[in-house]
């Protein structure tokens, strides 16, 4: 297939059509399990193809090409060491260079942001051929969290520069930061594909999203070191990516992972709603279907 074969096409060849029924699939588990198990599987080699395509295509057209991956991260840290540098902003000290604290926040907070918006943004891009054509639909949501893995594993490399530049020590640690980071792109996508079914029926949703990661950003220790004191510190410990994400940073550099329970905590609750999402996504796509055909 070349990169750029038209993916209706692709899809009319490789799969049958089909057509929904109204009646709910909760009403035999079993035969929705196996479904499940069986489309995941008939998945791999569409969003194989599907990632290649898009990667291909996001970059290909922009003069910069794969610098867009490392932009974002570079302009927020030097904005940010700037505002601390100029005492425009108050930060506490940080177990490592500020620079460092930043920069490696950033890159696993748009691993989590770009896997939380990611299943609504490509379902919404393929909704021209979702209403005409039966695939397994789990091959779009692999094929979002393959582009999210693909800019990450870019970003990487900003990681091990600042860890070189900066001198961070790096423990024995770093072989669990793949846990970490797994962690982060997991609960993304539970509220990505939690999110599908009201994203699909309003707009607002994907329009809404940055403003909402944004701000929450905020309350991430993201830029910032955990804080202490009432009431600061609770919003921190509250919000389910604050462990994943200061843990992750810990992982790939200090190894002193002192939030370590709440981390295994979160990681339960994740990968259990994750299942829960998936059969929410499964039962409310043919809905969905119908919706986008109208």
């Amino acid at each position: 297939m070349t990169l750029n074969q038209n993916p209706e096409g692709m899809l009319s060849q490789k799969l049958a059509e089909s057509v929904y029924t109204p009646e709910s699939q909760l009403r035999n588990p079993k035969e929705l399990f196996r479904s499940m198990w069986n489309d995941l599987l008939a998945s791999r080699e569409l969003a194989w193809r599907l990632i290649v395509r898009n990667v291909s295509a996001k970059y290909r057209k922009t003069v910069l090409g794969y610098l867009w991956a490392f932009l974002p991260p570079i302009f927020t840290t030097v904005t940010f060491v700037f505002l601390n540098s100029q005492k425009m902003i108050e930060v506490e000290k940080t177990n490592i260079p500020y620079p460092a604290f930043v920069l490696i926040g950033m890159v696993l907070w748009q691993l989590f942001t770009e896997t939380l918006s990611s299943p609504l943004r490509i379902i919404n891009q393929s909704k021209s051929f979702i209403t005409k054509i039966y695939f397994p639909r789990e091959a779009l949501i692999i094929a979002g969290v393959g582009e999210v893995t693909f800019n990450f594993f870019i970003r990487l490399l900003l990681i091990l520069v600042v860890l070189f530049v900066y001198k961070v020590p790096v423990t024995k640690a770093v072989f669990f930061a793949p846990f970490g980071i797994m962690s982060l792109l997991a609960l993304g996508l539970v509220f990505g594909v939690l999110l599908v079914p009201m994203g699909v029926l309003y707009e607002d949703i994907e329009k809404g999203l940055p403003l909402i990661t944004t701000i929450w950003m905020f309350l991430t220790p993201v830029i910032y070191p955990m804080p202490e004191g009432f009431p600061a510190s609770l919003l921190y410990i509250m919000n389910p990516v604050s462990p994943l994400l200061n843990t992750s940073r810990e992982m790939l550099t200090t190894g002193s992972l002192f939030q370590i329970k709440t981390f295994c905590f979160i990681n339960i609750l994740t990968f259990s709603f994750l299942f829960i999402s998936w059969i929410l996504y499964r039962v409310a796509l043919p809905y969905l279907v119908e919706r986008m055909s109208s």
